[in-house]
């Protein structure tokens, strides 16, 4: 299935259904008078956020979302039925805005949350309705009022516990995949993932979160560069971030700056999130070179970053454990997270 994290649809509520002006006519049956009924509601259109969706792509195809309007009143005193609501699907996490993109008008963070988008239209009165002592025939009944009509964006971040950070090819999906069971695509040249993946990290019973993989970011992504600041959203909801660079790299001191710079310049309280940095790829290099690249990025993030390999395994056991520590998960024994060697999620 194709990833679409944004969209844009028009809604329209139902029109109400418009009054009759009707009489009774029944032989044998004197003053009859009028007995015109009322239309009956438009149908309301919704937005429902619903679980087993992670895409907003199939609004890429249908995007007008209209209700049924109601039905129109009848002689005999018979009133139109309501029109059927409009429901629309979700992903979780989905928030919603007016046209400008800008006003916000929900944010659907729970399964079954709902919310009513346009308001259906009051059926119109019948000619019952204006039945007075002075006017015992009256011919009027109104017309049904209209629905209303939004231009809406939808627009869905990635609900996550952690989040994968860094600049492209720093590793982030073989750590994903050696982490999780999920199955991202992994290569080796830049921008390899295109879309945010997802995986359930599973350290035991207790231990238990979602981890996020978001593409590879470069200088200037706040600003819509590269990959942009779509993808950036999506960090947003994450209790806390996975830091990754490339030990391979001549300064990773500067990479490190670089997406420190694009956390602080999109806002959204990102910088502000607890991060854990890691030197990633450390297999490649003897350890001697590892430790002085280690002493680089220190004096940058004023922590000691650990050392990680996604492909031999090492260090990623650990880097599970801190997180699960920065979520406030249950760990039972802190030293089990010490040791990777042969530790793989799928057994």
């Amino acid at each position: 299935m194709k990833f679409l994290d944004e969209a844009k649809v028009y809604v329209q509520a139902g029109h109400g259904g418009n009054g009759c002006a009707a009489f009774r006519r029944e032989a044998y049956v004197e003053f009859g008078g009028p007995d015109g009924g009322d239309g009956g509601r438009g149908g309301h259109v919704y937005i429902e956020a619903v679980d087993g969706l992670n895409t907003l792509i199939d609004f890429r195809y249908q995007q007008h979302h209209k209700a049924e309007r109601g039905g129109h009143g009848m002689g005999k005193q018979r009133h139109g039925r309501t029109g059927e609501d409009k429901i629309l699907k979700v992903p979780v996490g989905t928030q919603i805005f007016e046209e400008d993109r800008e006003t916000m008008l929900a944010d659907l963070t729970e399964v079954g949350q709902r919310i009513q988008v346009a308001q259906g239209g009051n059926g119109g009165w019948g000619n019952l309705r204006f039945k007075t002592s002075t006017n015992r025939a009256p011919r009027r009944a109104n017309k049904g009022e209209e629905g209303q009509e939004f231009t809406l964006w939808l627009r869905m971040k990635l609900i996550a516990d952690a989040g994968l950070l860094g600049l492209p090819n720093a590793g982030k999906s073989t750590f994903l995949s050696r982490a999780t069971a999920a199955k991202p695509k992994i290569a080796d040249y830049p921008f390899t993932t295109l879309h945010p993946g997802l995986g359930i990290v599973d350290l035991g019973t207790s231990t238990r979160f979602v981890l996020a993989d978001i593409p590879g970011l470069v200088e200037g992504a706040a600003e819509g560069i590269g990959l942009g600041h779509t993808f950036l959203g999506h960090v947003e909801r994450c209790k806390v971030l996975l830091h990754l660079i490339d030990c391979t790299q001549d300064d990773p001191d500067e990479a490190y700056r670089t997406i420190r710079g694009e956390l602080e310049a999109y806002g959204g309280e990102l910088a502000e999130k607890p991060e854990i940095v890691a030197l990633s790829k450390v297999d490649v290099l003897s350890p001697d070179m590892v430790d002085e690249q280690a002493k680089i990025l220190k004096k940058a993030c004023g922590q000691e970053p650990l050392r990680l390999s996604a492909v031999a395994n090492i260090g990623v056991k650990q880097a599970l454990g801190q997180m699960a520590r920065a979520l406030g998960q249950i760990v039972e024994d802190d030293d089990e997270f010490e040791e990777d060697e042969g530790w793989s999620p799928l057994g």
